[in-house]
């Protein structure tokens, strides 16, 4: 009799024991304290190196802390492929993550390393679907679904993209076109594998938000592609788009549908996640209603968006500030907090440390809520105009103070 006790005493220790370490393992890591003042930088694959070697992330996000940046955006989707091990991917474009990864034969995580590695140094951890709705023509992703594109109303399906600065600036940055198309982000299957791929993320990696840029939306001269004209004729007696794309009822019908498309968003990140940020870094809100669909206004009103990160990338003093005073930023800031992205430079374009320091204190003058530098590599790369060294003093003196009392 005392020997059966004895088992199962042995047995009842070694359950608790059992059930000790499975709790463990699986215990997310402590959350991240919101920033006083947000200090982030993004990081991406184009023209960069810095996500393609274990050594380069451990280096860069080990600098990043050292120099009190808080939050990092790494990205996730880029030119039709993922940077993290998709099944979502796989099954649409038929290529688990981004090809130049497998390659290299980089076959560790590297979302799970910088999620891994960031948190150790105490950095929010915000992953970046960069290219949204937009991919190269001859991706995987396009060739395998032809029906998910949009076009322009004389059928073009072709653009060419600018880098993020170009967006808003033509004369501040290099003149690196890419080729690409569009995604329809009103076709209900392209809608979904956003979705899913979203929510992977959100569920497989301890991440402290997602973000979407400028590339979450469609150049106002798309939608003319057969789904959208059909949808439009349902919900407006058969009649057709109109064929200005700047007719203001057509402008708002699109924009409506965006809206909508990121409310699904919103709801599907929080389901899964309620703690998990939304955030947004689009162009100023004028821009990009007009431009890219984008009424951000709305997104922020609706509270679908929690953190914003306004692109403002301007080399002169009276446009970047008269940008910081534009009436939706003073409105977004009253709801939710609004960081300011400042270009750092690019290649054939570099920004002085000078003029980084003025914006910055610019930004700081009028209570925003902190900056966001695009982009790693020019941070204190091999293209900008300081050497590394003096590049890092000069980040390391403008956050070595707390963030000014508003």
């Amino acid at each position: 009799m005392s020997k059966r006790i004895d088992k199962w005493i042995i047995c009842l220790i070694g359950l608790g024991i059992a059930i000790a370490l499975n709790f463990a393992q699986v215990s997310p890591i402590q959350a991240i304290p919101k920033p006083t003042e947000l200090r982030g930088v993004w990081l991406t694959n184009v023209a960069s190196g810095v996500l393609y070697t274990p050594w380069g992330i451990n280096r860069a996000i080990s600098q990043l802390a050292k120099l009190k940046f808080n939050t990092i955006y790494p990205v996730v989707w880029n030119r039709g492929n993922t940077f993290y091990p998709s099944l979502v991917a796989k099954k649409v474009t038929g290529r688990d993550r981004d090809l130049s990864l497998q390659v290299l034969k980089l076959n560790q995580d590297v979302l799970a390393q910088i999620v891994k590695q960031g948190h150790r140094q105490g950095l929010r951890v915000i992953p970046w679907f960069e290219y949204g709705f937009m991919a190269p023509p001859n991706s995987a992703l396009v060739k395998r679904h032809l029906d998910w594109l949009t076009a322009r109303r004389n059928a073009s399906k072709i653009t060419v993209d600018v880098n993020q600065p170009k967006a808003t600036n033509p004369k501040v940055v290099d003149p690196m076109l890419t080729k690409g198309v569009w995604l329809n982000p009103f076709h209900p299957e392209v809608q979904q594998f956003m979705l899913n791929m979203i929510v992977e993320v959100v569920t497989k990696y301890d991440v402290d938000g997602v973000q979407f840029d400028d590339h979450f939306g469609l150049p106002s001269d798309f939608g003319y592609d057969d789904f959208t004209v059909a949808l439009y004729q349902q919900e407006h007696q058969g009649k057709n788009p109109p064929n200005n794309p700047q007719d203001a009822q057509w402008l708002r019908w699109r924009a409506d549908k965006l809206t909508n498309f990121m409310e699904r968003v919103y709801k599907a990140v929080k389901a899964v996640k309620p703690e998990c940020l939304v955030t947004l870094s689009p162009n100023p809100q004028d821009y990009a209603y007009r431009a890219t669909l984008q009424d951000w206004q709305t997104w922020v009103n609706r509270g679908l968006v929690e953190e914003l990160i306004c692109q403002i990338y301007r080399n002169d003093r009276k446009s970047f500030i008269a940008e910081l005073q534009q009436t939706a930023l003073q409105t977004a800031r009253k709801k939710i907090p609004v960081g300011i992205g400042i270009l750092t430079g690019s290649v054939t374009n570099p920004v002085t440390l000078k003029q980084i320091k003025q914006q910055v204190q610019w930004v700081r003058d009028r209570g925003y809520s902190g900056v966001s530098f695009f982009y790693w590599e020019s941070l204190w790369g091999y293209i900008t105009p300081e050497s590394p060294q003096e590049r890092r003093n000069g980040f390391s003196s403008l956050f070595s103070a707390p963030k000014p009392k508003k």
